[in-house]
């Protein structure tokens, strides 16, 4: 996919919460968005919605392998199961408590 494809970090809304929002864009449109948490280098993955009217086009590969060279760490938090494959594909491994890491901690 091509450099058209970005992100905007929202402001919170609420100071008191953990959470962040992320708009993932292809060329200026929304696509979909991202609930996260960041922290230092490291992006915590809680929710990542891509649109119905956006889905099988890529751009969640896309936006991961964006996210790859923005933060040194991701993490994918608590992974439903007919997720996994997408997760591992990513090139990310089993934590083991239900979250899966990129890149490979060991």
């Amino acid at each position: 996919m091509d450099n058209k494809l970005s992100f905007t970090i929202l402001e919170k809304d609420r100071p008191d919460s953990e959470y962040t929002w992320i708009n993932i864009e292809y060329d200026s449109i929304r696509v979909g968005k991202a609930r996260v948490i960041i922290k230092n280098n490291a992006l915590v993955i809680c929710s990542i919605t891509v649109y119905p009217e956006y889905q099988r086009h890529g751009y969640a590969k896309a936006i991961i392998e964006l996210f790859k060279t923005k933060y040194k760490i991701l993490i994918a938090d608590r992974v439903r199961f007919t997720a996994i494959n997408f997760w591992k594909k990513m090139g990310f491994c089993d934590n083991g408590d239900g979250s899966y890491v990129y890149p490979k901690p060991w």
